[in-house]
Order: C-alpha cells, then sequence, then structure tokens
C-alpha cells in the first residue's frame, strides 16, 4: 500500500483503496504523438555524431540495420504491449516472464534509456538556443528544460498528451518543410564524398548512434495504462509511428548528407540549422527560423521522455522495486510527482557529467538490453501463458520477433566493443544495484519468491 501525496489512501481504477493508478485518457492521436515524440529530436541532432565514426556510406548502412531491427521489434514488441498494458512496460514484461530479479534488470536497463535521453536532448536544445542567441548559456537552458518540463507534466497526462501532439505535429511538419528546402541542393557525390578512410568496423561503432533515430519509441509501453481501449488504440499507434520515424530518419539523413560538406557537421549539436547556413547562406532567415521552430521537436521529445521515465520510476516503485514514496500519485492531477522530479534530479547529473556523444551511447546500452529482455519475454510467456488474450500478434512468429532479437545482441556487442569504459560503467551500477535488491527485497507480498 502506497499513501498518495495528500495522505489519504490510495485509489483503485474502479475507486477502492488499493494501489494508486493513472487515468485512462489517451486517444490513438496522442498516443502517435506521444510515440513520436519520444524520438523525434533524434532526427535533429544525435545521429550526425555516427558520420564521425563510420562516415556517410558506413552510417547508412548501420542505419538500414538498426531500421530493420526497429521494424521487427515494434511489430514483436506490440503483442506484449497489448496483451499487458502496464506502466512498468518491459520491467513487467520480464517480470512475468522470468520473475523478480528477471524484472529488475529490465526496469534498470528501461530506466538508464529514459533517464539518459532527457539530459541529451536538453543539452541540445541548450545547442540550438545558443546558435539562436549567443547570450543564453547552454546548461542554463538545459536545466530550465527540466523545471519547466517537470511542471507541465505533474499537470496531468491529458494536458500532457494534448501538449505533446501540438509540438509533435509541429516539428514533423518542420522536418517536411527541411528536407524540400534542402532537396534542390542535393548530389549524390556529396553523400559519397570522404569515405576512403572508413571500413567495416565503422558500421559497427556507428550502431548506437543508428539507435538514436528511433530511441524510445518504445516508451509508449509506459503510458498503457492510460490509454483509452489499448487493445485497438496501441497497435495504431505503434504503426503509425514507427511509419512516420522511418521516411522522416531515412529522409533527414540522406537528403542532408547530399547538401555539402558532412564532415562540417560530423560533431555538432545543431546539424540541421548548420545544414540550412551552408545551403541558403548564413544570412538567410531560414536557418534562424529553423532553428527557432527546431526547438519544437526536441521540446516535443523531452517532453514525451519525461512521460517515459516518470511512469517507469512510477511503476517499479509501485512494485516495490524503488522506494514507496516515488509510487505516489498527486491526487488533484493523478500524476507521479515524486517519480518526476527524481529522474529530473538524476538528468541534472547527467547534464554535468558527460558529452552528448557519452550520454546517447549510455542510453542505447540500456535500450538494446531491454530490448534483448523484451523479445525473450515474449518467447517465454507464448510458453508460459499460452491462453492469454494477445490482441495483436507478432507477425510471422517466432521469425519476426527472433530477427529484432538477433539484432538487438548484435547492437548490444558492438556497443559494448566500442565503448568499453561506459559499458563498465553501466555493468558496475546495475552491479551494485543489484546487490542492493537481492540483500533487501522488494516491499511486497512476492518479496519470498526472488531468486
Amino acid at each position: 500500500m502506497v499513501e498518495s501525496s495528500t495522505g489519504s489512501a490510495p485509489v483503485r481504477a474502479d475507486g477502492s483503496a488499493g494501489q494508486p493508478v493513472l487515468r485512462k485518457v489517451i486517444t490513438t492521436a496522442q498516443l502517435w504523438s506521444i510515440a513520436v515524440g519520444m524520438v523525434i529530436s533524434g532526427e535533429y541532432f544525435g545521429w550526425n555524431y555516427g558520420w564521425a565514426v563510420a562516415g556517410t556510406i558506413g552510417f547508412l548502412v548501420a542505419t538500414l540495420l538498426v531500421t530493420v531491427m526497429y521494424l521487427a521489434f515494434i511489430f514483436s514488441y506490440t503483442e506484449l504491449t497489448t496483451s499487458i498494458p502496464d506502466a512498468g512496460g518491459p520491467f513487467t514484461y520480464a517480470k512475468r516472464a522470468f520473475g523478480p530479479t528477471a524484472a529488475f534488470i529490465a526496469g534498470f536497463a528501461t530506466l538508464v534509456d529514459f533517464l539518459m535521453a532527457p539530459p541529451a536532448i536538453a543539452a541540445a536544445l541548450g545547442a540550438y538556443a545558443n546558435f539562436l542567441n549567443p547570450a543564453l548559456p547552454v546548461l542554463g537552458v538545459a536545466v530550465s528544460t527540466y523545471v519547466v518540463f517537470i511542471t507541465i507534466n505533474i499537470l496531468g497526462i491529458k494536458e500532457s498528451a494534448n501538449f505533446s501532439m501540438i509540438v509533435t505535429a509541429l516539428a514533423v511538419v518542420e522536418l517536411v518543410v527541411y528536407m524540400l528546402l534542402v532537396a534542390p541542393a542535393f548530389e549524390t557525390k556529396n553523400v559519397v564524398a570522404h569515405n576512403e578512410s572508413f571500413g567495416a568496423g565503422g558500421v559497427f561503432a556507428a550502431l548506437p548512434f543508428a539507435i538514436w533515430f528511433y530511441l524510445a519509441i518504445e516508451g509508449v509501453a509506459m503510458v498503457a495504462e492510460e490509454v483509452k481501449n489499448p487493445k485497438k488504440t496501441i497497435p495504431r499507434g505503434y504503426l503509425l509511428s514507427i511509419g512516420t520515424l522511418v521516411v522522416l530518419a531515412l529522409g533527414t539523413m540522406l537528403l542532408t548528407a547530399g547538401a555539402g560538406d558532412w564532415r562540417l557537421l560530423s560533431e555538432i549539436d545543431y546539424p540541421l540549422p548548420e545544414t540550412l547556413a551552408m545551403v541558403l547562406g548564413r544570412t538567410s532567415p531560414w536557418s534562424k527560423i529553423f532553428a527557432s521552430l527546431g526547438l519544437f521537436g526536441l521540446i516535443a521529445s523531452f517532453h514525451c521522455n519525461t512521460i517515459g521515465y516518470s511512469r517507469q520510476i512510477f511503476a517499479l516503485a509501485r512494485s516495490g522495486y524503488l522506494p514507496g514514496f516515488l509510487a505516489q500519485v498527486n491526487r488533484r492531477f493523478q500524476t507521479p510527482h515524486w517519480a518526476l522530479i527524481a529522474g529530473g534530479i538524476v538528468g541534472f547529473l547527467a547534464l554535468f557529467s558527460g558529452t552528448t556523444g557519452e550520454i546517447i551511447i549510455l542510453s542505447a546500452l540500456g535500450a538494446v538490453i531491454m530490448y534483448i529482455s523484451s523479445m525473450v519475454s515474449l518467447f517465454q510467456l507464448r510458453k508460459k501463458e499460452p491462453l492469454v488474450e494477445r490482441p495483436f500478434l507478432a507477425p510471422l512468429y517466432p521469425y519476426v520477433p527472433a530477427i529484432a532479437l538477433i539484432l538487438s545482441v548484435v547492437c548490444l556487442i558492438a556497443i559494448i566493443y566500442y565503448n568499453i569504459g561506459l559499458s563498465l560503467l553501466f555493468a558496475a551500477l546495475l552491479a551494485v544495484s543489484l546487490l542492493i535488491f537481492r540483500v533487501i527485497g522488494v516491499r511486497s507480498a512476492d518479496a519470498s519468491t526472488i531468486r
């Protein structure tokens, strides 16, 4: 049992006393906006760091591999999300499939995924703002972003979802306008130029940056409890969102590569306005206008990832894997306010402790471990719970989930191989957290089942 923020008894979905719950208000359009919104900043920055390690050709190969992985993953993951619409997402699937320890590992990986994405996005927001007005400090804007959007999310999920739909739609329109503006400057020779020094190894080194194109789309599972008619809404939202993102990712990457010397864009946090400046001239108003509007894409992702990390913290705390106060739901707004604030504190620490590239790699590392956990859970649940209602079935089972699993393992091996230090940091944090978990256990009736 967890007390509400006002100290009164928590409330179940049916209004009786029990565990805290979240309101079911999200529609298909809102779910699409949250899914695309969680990811769309990946089209605005971050992926271009892949050019620095693989060149444009190697990065294109990496992106195509990752695109196949995500398509297979989403078609498989949707089965889990619709059959178990719980805010815990991968944590809940692993718990049902393998028990509390596996659930903890999946939950930890998911937390790293969603807690590391917002600081990277916030840093990019600061960089875009600084591009517009050099008097604005990057870190100052980043920290202010956390304060503003944690507050917005505390005010209610319906309001947050409506806000997400507006900024996500604007971000999608802006990317379409961007592609139209740079398309006349596209030349194939620019895409293939300066790739002589890159080899096959670069493809694997670039995988985490290709993952950034799609990373966090899995966050729809974190709001599954708040979806109206999840059996129909979740599949529609997922399939519409992955289709949108594939078109935007490939279009943005290829047109940007063909617009000029891509080497000038490979290590900055604002590649799109810089591309417009290269194509249209630095005095062109489009460069500044785009940088101003480009904030919509970054805001959409930051906002939606804030929803994602808070729901994962909430679910873990509600099940006893994190301190109980993190599962408190605000009585007035029915949002997990302490989970939002706690995740924000972690984000502040990340902002001051790592570069954008390092934060992206950590987030991608957490993501691929979570993808592996989810696919393994899918196979296990098909055997363990064959009679559970599955409103959406993974197509061509077991081949499509197997493709997602195999490619996720390849990505994991590549990330570890090329980022030993960050991988050891991740492993150390997981080991310490798991040790504490094993010693203390969970505060729930099933604590005796820990294995």
